[in-house]
């Protein structure tokens, strides 16, 4: 039988039939484990290409599974990414989606149906653990109290979670709807307009970190490393940043350990490599490449430990694994943790121009491998998706209907991401400082206004007042802008984006 069963020929039949009528027709639909990395470039896997490091839990799936050349995440930061992926939505027609400080209120509207919603209604087991970064309740947010709305509100059966970044305060735990750890006797203060509490900063106090600033990330210390914002109490509450990787891995672990036949849904975003890369000793001086490396080869071992605990549970077979990222890399993003200076040979955004916060293709093209041992066999794709897909196509996998009004720009690609069809996505916008859309292999950069380059990053943001065309089939690195060459190309695909931004063109369902 074919490995998409039925949905290949009934893909555009899965939004009007009933789902129960479908239902009875087809085997049951496999568990889902999705293992978000953050900042984890396409260069930076030796699957696609690495020679300087080595991945072999990520290269496995990359052996059993699909592994994806044309993917993109919808952003080139954090925020707006997740916000895309739990929505269907672009989150550049949602303003207050760009990325968000650590007291930031929810940015998604618990009335709308998200991912872990579609598939709790499904049936499934909902868990997320590791980094959130899309808000807390529905104005300041009390850490001393209960935090909602929150993952739960959004169709999460149970949440483990950084509020939102590992560099940003508060440098606690919550699991569900509180702070883990919490004290009222010490209670947890937090801003990010003016120093709270009498906690030492990292621009006064260089002298007591471990970790420097090179540039911003110099507010209240925790664990010896200036963070963004300021933060006072909860003490017993904070995290040790060597420990992270491992904690939020074995809760990971524990949440398949008690999935009893019933299907499950797993959101495992991990922080690494994210700054502030702290390695565990385990991993710390491995790579050869300083602590950004050392964080890489943490990640793996993250990866590796899900895919063990799913042989171990007997549920590999029938479970979907994918491993993909939130953006791409970038080396000094506010720390002097010699990412630069011990790059050596490596490429983090392999071939490709930019990085994180970058139009250019090494923003947002990303890892992307899919396993699926019952159903999907091994191989190579380089259809064009998107990880704002995964809505529509998830919910055709598990016979679900797409509510009306929900996921807007999401599009059921299952045949593609099964490895049953090489056509994905005719078109994609994805979003960095200036939107971009990519139509085939051409792709054009709307004009923006802004530096062409970050002083701080130094990666290339890819801002120009004038249009960027380029045909990625013969030139994959950006080189040549072929916009005052083809006009008609620019005009077509300027129009294009222009008619999806208004909403007058809309995705295949």
């Amino acid at each position: 039988m074919r490995a998409t069963w039925v949905f290949a020929t009934l893909g555009a039949m899965l939004l009007t039939v009933p789902a129960a009528g479908v239902r009875s027709q087809a085997p049951r639909p496999p568990s889902i484990v999705l293992i978000y990395a953050d900042d984890l470039g396409y260069g930076d896997v030796s699957s696609y290409g690495a020679t300087s490091i080595r991945t072999p839990s990520i290269d496995r799936l990359a052996d059993e599974g699909i592994r994806f050349t044309r993917a993109h995440s919808a952003s080139a930061t954090c925020t707006p990414s997740r916000y895309t992926l739990l929505t269907g939505e672009y989150a550049w027609r949602r303003p207050g989606t760009n990325i968000l400080r650590g007291d930031a209120a929810l940015v998604i509207d618990p009335a709308r149906p998200t991912l872990a919603s579609m598939l709790r209604t499904a049936g499934y087991s909902t868990g997320l653990v590791g980094k959130w970064h899309l808000g807390l309740g529905s104005g300041t947010p009390d850490w001393n109290g209960v935090l909602a709305p929150g993952p739960l509100e959004l169709g999460f059966d149970e949440a483990f979670f950084v509020p939102a970044t590992v560099d940003r305060v508060p440098t606690v735990f919550v699991e569900n709807q509180r702070v883990v750890g919490a004290d009222p006797a010490d209670p947890i203060r937090v801003s990010y307009d003016e120093p709270v509490g009498s906690e030492p900063t990292g621009r006064a106090n260089p002298g007591l970190l471990t970790l420097r600033p090179s540039h911003g990330h110099d507010q209240t210390i925790v664990n010896g490393i200036s963070r963004i914002g300021y933060m006072s109490g909860g003490r017993a509450a904070r995290w040790v940043d060597e420990d992270i990787a491992e904690i939020v891995t074995r809760r990971a672990v524990t949440f398949l350990e008690r999935q009893q036949g019933r299907p499950f849904f797993l959101f495992f975003a991990t922080h690494d490599p994210h700054v502030p890369r702290v390695p565990h000793a385990r991993f710390a001086g491995r790579s050869g490449m300083g602590p950004r490396g050392d964080v890489i080869l943490q990640f793996d071992w993250s990866v590796g430990e899900i895919l063990r605990a799913l042989d171990r549970l007997g549920l590999a077979k029938d479970t979907l694994v994918i491993v993909t990222s939130d953006n791409g890399p970038v080396l000094d993003d506010g720390y002097a943790d010699q990412a630069v200076e011990k790059l050596g040979a490596h490429r983090p955004g392999g071939p490709f121009r930019g990085g994180k916060y970058s139009a250019f293709e090494a923003g947002t093209r990303v890892p992307f491998l899919l396993r699926w041992p019952a159903h999907v066999k091994p191989g190579v794709s380089d259809a064009l998706v998107g990880q704002v897909d995964l809505f529509a196509s998830l919910a055709a996998l598990t016979r679900q209907r797409v509510p009306e009004g929900a996921a807007p720009d999401s599009q059921d690609i299952l045949p593609a991401l099964l490895g049953e069809s090489g056509q994905g996505r005719d078109w994609l916008v994805v979003q960095a400082g200036a939107l971009s859309i990519v139509r085939g292999h051409l792709k054009y950069i709307a004009p923006q206004s802004g530096p062409a380059g970050s002083q701080t990053t130094g990666i290339e943001l890819g801002n120009d007042p004038s249009p960027q065309l380029y045909d990625l089939a013969s030139d994959v690195g950006e080189t040549r802008n072929l916009a005052s060459e083809r006009p008609k190309d620019v005009a077509a695909l300027a129009d294009l984006l222009a008619r999806v931004r208004s909403g007058a063109v809309r995705p295949l369902r």
